[in-house]
């Protein structure tokens, strides 16, 4: 069986579960400091820091999934290249939101 296949199922499950947060939280005041498990009740700010932090991690897990799957080559950029595009997307969303949001105030 192909090992992308089990890819599917999660991501599902996490679409599902963030687009469910993100309307339950999107007019509850945002937290900059303390802790806060949930990612949507994060300002823009706490959010970029969760990012950064989470380059680290995702490196972490791309290197498991080297050492422990059975994919090609071409498998491997594509989900290097995915991971990568991900988290710059991420990192970038965030800061331009942080940035935005900081002039209004």
């Amino acid at each position: 069986m192909n090992t992308l296949l089990y890819f599917i199922g999660p991501l599902i499950a996490v679409l599902i579960v963030s687009t469910i947060s993100s309307v339950i939280y999107k007019d509850v005041e945002k937290k900059d400091k303390g802790f806060v498990l949930n990612y949507h009740r994060l300002t823009y700010r706490r959010r970029l820091i969760r990012g950064l932090w989470g380059i680290p991690l995702v490196s972490l897990m791309y290197l498991a999934l080297y050492r422990f799957s059975d994919l090609t080559s071409n498998e491997y950029e594509v989900i290097g290249i995915i991971y990568l595009f991900l988290v710059l997307m991420d990192v970038a969303y965030n800061y331009v939101k942080w940035k935005n949001n900081e002039k209004k105030v």
